[in-house]
Order: C-alpha cells, then sequence, then structure tokens
C-alpha cells in the first residue's frame, strides 16, 4: 500500500504510536501520532518508548539459547531438574525446548486460549511483581492442559519458567540476562524494563480502550520472561539486524510447528508467516499492541508500536498483509 495512505488509517482508527519501515537499513517511513500522555498532552515520537507486551519472548528466548551455547543448558534440560520443589504440576518430562515452542502443557496463568479480553484481566498484587521468583505463586497449582509435546497451546507461563531457568543456571536476574546477553551486544540503547508505576518521561504510557485509565493495575509492574519490556521502533530495526548477523537466526526461525488458527508457523520464541521467509514479533495486552516484522531476503524491517489494546492492528494489516 501506498505509505500515504497510513495517516488516513490512523485517523479513521484514532491510532496512537509509532510506525517505522526500514529497508535495509534505510529509513522508508517513520512517524508518531496521537498521544504518549494524555493527562499532559505529550505527544508521541519516532522515540518514544512503548511497551511490546509478548513481542518480549523474543528476547527471552534469545537469552535462553545464549545459556544453551555456553552449555549451561540445552533444549533437552528438563524444568524439573531445576525448580526443586516448586511448581510440582510441572510434568517430569517437560523441557526447555517444549517451553519455547509452547508445546509444553502446563497450565497457564493467563490462558490466551480461552475467551480472554486484555482490558478485562487484571493481576492481583500487581506491585509485587518485580522478581521471576514473585510469580511463583501466580504460577502454582493450575492443573495440566495437555501431555508435553502432544500439540501447540501458547503458554504465557512458559516463558516466564523459562526466565526463572535461566536465573537458576547463570546465578543472574532475568533482566540483567536480557540487558546483557540480548540488548547490549545489539546496541539497543532505548530498550529496558521499566516499572509501570514510575514510566520515564520518553516512554508511552498504555491506556484501556474507551477511556483514559492507563494500564497500570493490569500488568506486572516490572515486566518478565513472558513479555513487556519497553522498545522504540528504531531499536527493533537494530534487534532484527543484529539476530540476523548471528548465529541464531536459523535456529530460531526454523518451524517447528504449524497454528492453523493464527494462519502463521513457530520457531523458537518467533512467529514465522505461513508460506514466506518472514519472521514476526507480536503483542497484545491491556495499554499495548504491537507488531514488527522482517524479511531477511530484502532486509526490510517494519514496526508497529501502539500505546492502546488494539491500535497497532489496522496499519499492521495495511502494511504487513
Amino acid at each position: 500500500m501506498p505509505l500515504g495512505d497510513l495517516d488516513k488509517i490512523a485517523e479513521d482508527t484514532g491510532f496512537s504510536g509509532v510506525v517505522q519501515v526500514d529497508r535495509a537499513g534505510e529509513i522508508e517511513f517513520a512517524k508518531a501520532y496521537g498521544l504518549a500522555n494524555r493527562a499532559y498532552g505529550v505527544p508521541n515520537t519516532v522515540d518514544t518508548r512503548f511497551g511490546i507486551a509478548s513481542g518480549g519472548k523474543g528476547f527471552t528466548a534469545l537469552t535462553v539459547l545464549s545459556l544453551v551455547h555456553e552449555g549451561k543448558l540445552s533444549l533437552g534440560t528438563t524444568a524439573r531438574s531445576l525448580l526443586g520443589d516448586d511448581l510440582p504440576l510441572i510434568a517430569g518430562d517437560v523441557t526447555v525446548e517444549h517451553l519455547l515452542t509452547h508445546t509444553s502443557g502446563i497450565g497457564d496463568y493467563l490462558d490466551e486460549e480461552t475467551d480472554w479480553e486484555a482490558d478485562d484481566y487484571v493481576i492481583g498484587a500487581v506491585h509485587e511483581l518485580t522478581t521471576t521468583e514473585a510469580f511463583l505463586p501466580l504460577l502454582d497449582g493450575i492443573p495440566v492442559k495437555f501431555k508435553a509435546g502432544e500439540r501447540f497451546g501458547y503458554c504465557n507461563g512458559g516463558y516466564v519458567v523459562l526466565a526463572l531457568l535461566a536465573e537458576r543456571v547463570s546465578g543472574e536476574g532475568y533482566h540483567d540476562l536480557v540487558r546483557s546477553r540480548v540488548l547490549r551486544p545489539a546496541d539497543m540503547t532505548r530498550t529496558d524494563f521499566l516499572r509501570s508505576d514510575e514510566l520515564p518521561a520518553d516512554a508511552a504510557v498504555g491506556y484501556l480502550e474507551g477511556g483514559d485509565r492507563s494500564n497500570v493495575l493490569h500488568l506486572p509492574v516490572l515486566a518478565n520472561g513472558d513479555g513487556g519490556i519497553h522498545t522504540t521502533a528504531g531499536d527493533m530495526s537494530k534487534f532484527w539486524r543484529a539476530l540476523f548477523a548471528s548465529g541464531d537466526a536459523e535456529l530460531v526461525t526454523r518451524p517447528r510447528h504449524d497454528v492453523p488458527e493464527e494462519s502463521l508457523r513457530y520457531g523458537l520464541g518467533f512467529w514465522l508467516h505461513q508460506t514466506s521467509d518472514t519472521v514476526i514479533l507480536a503483542g497484545y495486552d491491556a495499554g499495548e499492541s504491537f507488531k514488527s516484522t522482517h524479511d531477511p531476503h530484502t532486509g526490510t524491517t517494519i514496526t508497529v508500536l501502539s500505546n492502546t489494546s488494539s491500535g497497532a492492528w489496522p496499519i499492521a494489516r495495511a502494511l504487513m498483509s
């Protein structure tokens, strides 16, 4: 579609966010729309930082794989071997690979396979969820959904478990692991884990649909392994370039499962186009919507970030269809 048509879509949908198209490192289009903070009338800019919800799962996957390369984990490592007495309902045969590919079958604290609406979901005591260990009570006691390896079943809790396993084998906190193993090597200086109750001036407040209420009660106060890190369109272009310059690109983008209900495939932490080699990260949560795609053949990155729950989708569909 002509990039000039984006303004019309943005106006018609009330889009609040940033759109960027980067071809082989050259920015073809970059524009910000709407407000980062409605109370104070602060506009979004192309450098505004947005929460990306499940888009952060790709960062978790790469962090885990860095530990695999060091021999501290393997794809066949069982979760049980590191969990000890924690989360006893996770079966003994659930492996790191099962968790990465959403085939573990473990119960999910936030089950998106149900009739789930982002703005309606409220986590109790969000202010306590500042560490991975703090998630243990939230993850505990949820019945198993299916046997490990039986099928694909998208699982947020599985990626928090991955963060926990990474911490236990490395002796480092999850947030520092991502910073040192993913963000710094890619020179992603505008990406970090930001507390939702003390966002800096350059970060967009996330808003629920149909009003000016923020998402501060709806998400963990500090993002973890299943998503929510804050980033910019520019840093996402850096991310994709770094990934495809590394040896991990082939590993994470090899299709593991067809996901016909999404008309997509899945690798290790990354969605894959159904028929092409385009790689996708996407996220949807209260006050956050995000999609970033990368075509490794042309070097084209398209990123749409929004600080509303569904704002990114009309423009993403127009640009990425």
